[in-house]
């Protein structure tokens, strides 16, 4: 069996409208869920920045982000029920998924963010609802964060926080 990579792209370029191309369909990972499976059901929040401010609050850097959503269970399927983005402000963003998806173990599904979006603001957050069978292998998500300019680069990860 082939070890599958998901990447649920955000845009493949976003010029400041808000005309964004259309993203990856994940019909062949949509998960039922129903009650009687018997899942654990979780939410995690994660800090994600569009961009941050430097020297002072009127000189602010672009970033591109990376939104890792990872399955840590070596035998057992994750689902992700939920993948919502969120301003600065609370606003909501953007809704990634239309239905729930699963992930296999050990597998990573990825929401890339890029440079030129800056809808998110210098505080967006994601907020993902998510169910497993096994407690002890929840989901991890983490965003790594880059800009590089003129021969300078800057990097940090966020990681998420069950609620």
């Amino acid at each position: 069996m082939f070890p599958y990579y998901l990447l649920l792209v955000a845009c493949s370029s976003y010029e400041g409208n808000d005309e964004m191309p259309p993203e990856e369909k994940w019909t062949d990972r949509i998960a039922t869920i129903s009650a009687e499976d018997s899942l654990i059901e979780g939410t995690t929040y994660l800090s994600v920045y569009s961009h941050i401010y430097s020297i002072s609050e009127h000189r602010l850097h672009d970033l591109s982000a990376t939104i890792s959503l990872r399955n840590t269970s070596q035998t057992e399927r994750v689902y992700i029920k939920s993948a919502d983005y969120y301003h600065t402000d609370g606003e909501l963003v953007k809704s990634y998924l239309e239905q729930p998806i699963y992930i296999n173990p050990m597998e990573t599904a990825e929401i890339m963010i890029f440079e030129k979006d800056q809808r998110g603001g210098t505080g967006g957050n994601f907020i993902f609802e998510w169910a497993t069978t096994n407690k002890k292998n929840k989901p991890y998500f983490e965003a790594i964060m880059i800009s590089a300019h003129g021969g300078k680069g800057l990097s940090f990860t966020t990681q998420g926080l069950e609620l």
